[in-house]
């Protein structure tokens, strides 16, 4: 999975505004890809290591069967200035790659497996993220 983006519009981001964390998802709460997915039911930032670890959990989990996508992208830089260094100078460097969640957003599906695979593997990676998450079934 790729990490950060190959091209920037602005080299750095404006720190995210806290009103976006009370706000519920609007476009991607249906899954597309699979028949299960992931879903988040509190707000929060997800850090690029920890997409990673929950991607990884679920691919051990499935043993190399079904289909996994990932619909977050760590697209957001989070910049972090040198602990001893002085006011101005600008503004950091790029520290970590983050990717903000709301309430009600899939973040993982998962396909093409039986229902007791599939559930056993999501819960694994749900217990990689730093948020509270739901299992939720396809039913079209």
């Amino acid at each position: 999975m790729k990490q950060f983006p190959s091209k920037l519009k602005f080299k750095k981001n404006h720190k995210p505004k806290k009103s976006w964390l009370y706000l519920k998802e609007q476009k991607n709460f249906f899954p597309y890809f699979g028949q299960y997915t992931i879903k988040a039911l509190t707000s929060g930032l997800l850090v690029y290591s920890q997409i990673e670890a929950c991607r990884k959990s679920i691919r051990r989990a499935l043993k190399k069967k079904g289909k996994l996508s990932i619909r977050v992208f760590t697209g957001i830089s989070w910049t972090k200035k040198a602990v001893a260094s002085r006011m101005g100078k600008g503004k950091g460097n790029h520290s970590r790659w983050v990717s903000m969640v709301r309430a009600g957003q899939v973040i993982c599906e998962v396909g093409g497996v039986s229902e007791l695979l599939a559930k056993k593997a999501l819960k694994a990676g749900s217990r990689k993220l730093p948020m509270e998450t739901l299992i939720l079934k396809n039913l079209y």
